[in-house]
């Protein structure tokens, strides 16, 4: 069966916008559509970023930034976890090889 998108409504600095969706993905996306509008509400209130379009621009280069840093975090664990893997494979094939 395949799942068909609707549309659901995120309100995001006072502006409401309908998004296509599948089903599954709606807790995510509007979880993420909540900090967008957290971290945009946070930058209009300081005062040192004006205007909707330059706040929007400022939180998705911030929220790209996040993300980034989370992926390369996640390379460094991968490579760390396959490296205690082979390990741990070379240990168990040691102590199975001897007599």
């Amino acid at each position: 069966m395949i799942n068909k998108p609707h549309s659901i409504a995120i309100t995001i600095m006072g502006k409401e916008y309908r998004i296509a969706c599948d089903l599954e993905d709606q807790d995510d996306l509007l979880q993420s559509a909540q900090d967008l509008d957290m971290q945009m509400r946070k930058m209009r209130d300081s005062g040192k970023v004006n205007g909707a379009d330059r706040i929007a621009v400022i939180a998705a280069l911030n929220l790209a930034h996040e993300l980034q840093v989370a992926k390369n975090q996640n390379a460094m664990l991968k490579q760390r976890l396959e490296e205690s893997l082979a390990k741990i494979s070379n240990k168990i094939e040691n102590v199975l090889e001897s007599p």
